[in-house]
């Protein structure tokens, strides 16, 4: 019996989707991306491993590190009633020499 042939990408799991949120586009990460880097927004109980086994499955790239940033929710003011914004995880997501991420485009 013929062995069966292995992707070298890793299978993507349903789960994936539920860790990287979307790509977070500002001035800031798009000057980022010259260093071969790319900003998530994550699940706020997404771990460094998740969010590297996501990344690599949903995109087909080797991650070399992840780094992540919580973002606290401001206190602000509409129509003069205060409300709180989200609290948000990002992941900055360091990529391998070669590798790229055009965030402009779906999955």
């Amino acid at each position: 019996m013929a062995k069966a042939k292995q992707s070298a990408a890793p299978k993507v799991d349903i789960s994936h989707y539920d860790v990287v949120l979307a790509p977070h586009i500002t001035e800031k990460s798009t000057m980022l991306s010259e260093h071969n880097a790319v900003v998530f927004k994550v699940a706020g109980g997404a771990s460094k491993p998740q969010i590297k086994a996501a990344v690599e499955a949903l995109f087909s790239v080797s991650v070399t590190g992840v780094n992540t940033i919580v973002t606290k929710g401001k206190t602000k003011k509409w129509k003069g009633k205060p409300y709180t914004r989200s609290d948000v995880k990002k992941a900055i997501v360091t990529l391998k020499d070669g590798d790229s991420i055009d965030v402009t485009t779906g999955i």
